[in-house]
């Protein structure tokens, strides 16, 4: 694999080695929350689940089969945590980003 020079790419972009890793680092952050989301989102969908709180009420009603939706609820829950401390980051970061930019079924 060929090394990056992170100078060089800097100076083609006009930016300092700081400015550069901080923008990736956003970039980055943002793309594993966008991750997060559609794998949250593509579980609420296959349950037909506006929500966790939705999700789980199905589970509990019957109105879901139990296997796999406890695995896939208590892994949503996992990704709510994640996307919860991504977003963290990310704000601390570059404060123009709020939990109000994304949207996560809670």
């Amino acid at each position: 694999m060929e090394t990056i020079n992170l100078a060089e790419v800097a100076e083609l972009l006009n930016l300092s080695k700081e400015e550069l890793l901080k923008e990736a680092i956003i970039t980055f952050l943002q793309s594993k929350i966008d991750q997060t989301l559609q794998i949250q989102q593509e579980i609420l969908a296959r349950y037909s689940a506006s929500s966790l709180e939705d999700l789980e009420a199905r589970i509990t009603k019957g109105t879901v089969v139990e296997h796999p939706a406890w695995e896939d609820l208590i892994i949503a829950e996992n990704l709510m945590e994640d996307f919860e401390e991504l977003e963290a980051y990310l704000a601390k970061i570059s404060p123009k980003f709020s939990a109000s930019c994304y949207s996560l079924a809670a």
